[in-house]
């Protein structure tokens, strides 16, 4: 059966289909919009993916997105240096800071362990991290990883190489739904989870 789109056509739906959470169905549907949007605005977008690509890398110390060598949290001097929160994605970041409850620092895993699709702590920020306890005088470390089975055994995993270290190791409180992911959860759920979490015992 002949393809129904021209090559061009073909490898945007491709290209669009490979982005996370999009599925045939919705690449095609944005194929289709960006081919009936006005040229300049194709253009914007093109720009504005082109320049974040070019200008946005990994903070050297958290691993959070940044313009410069270090992010505007790690830059901060009103933050509290002793506490960490450790997180799966940069974005969780953004929902920790939207509850209003947490003045500490962060560290980004950049995944979390998932046997299944080979990743392992090996993958993921562990060592990094492990090497700023050393340097930053860290008293608590705030496992705030997704409530999911990846999350948990991230949290797990990090927990018990954590603890002999004396460090207070605490978890996100329950109120956020298991199964879920940070970035949906409202301020208010969040911010509960992080006023009431609780110490890990390995």
């Amino acid at each position: 059966m002949a393809n129904a789109y021209t090559p061009p056509m073909q490898a945007l739906i491709d290209a669009l289909g490979r982005l996370p959470g999009i599925g045939p169905k919705s690449a095609q549907r944005i194929a289709f919009h960006l081919l009936k949007t006005d040229e300049v605005d194709v253009h914007r977008l093109a720009k504005a993916i082109t320049e974040a690509k070019a200008l946005v890398r990994f903070c050297e110390r958290c691993f959070n997105f940044s313009e410069g060598r270090l992010c505007h949290i790690c830059v901060d001097e009103r933050r509290d240096n002793s506490v960490i929160c450790v997180v799966e994605e940069s974005r969780d970041i953004i929902a920790v800071e939207k509850t209003g409850e947490f003045r500490g620092r962060y560290h980004v895993l950049l995944g979390a362990i998932n046997p299944l699709e080979g990743v392992g702590p090996e993958q993921l920020k562990v060592r990094e991290l492990l090497a700023r306890l050393e340097d930053e005088g860290i008293t608590e470390i705030i496992l705030c990883t997704n409530p999911n089975t990846e999350g948990d055994v991230t949290a797990l995993y990090l927990a018990r190489l954590l603890k002999p270290l004396g460090l207070t190791v605490t978890r996100i409180a329950s109120g956020l739904p298991v199964g879920g992911d940070l970035e949906y959860a409202d301020e208010l759920t969040l911010g509960r989870a992080l006023a009431g979490r609780r110490e890990i015992s390995a």
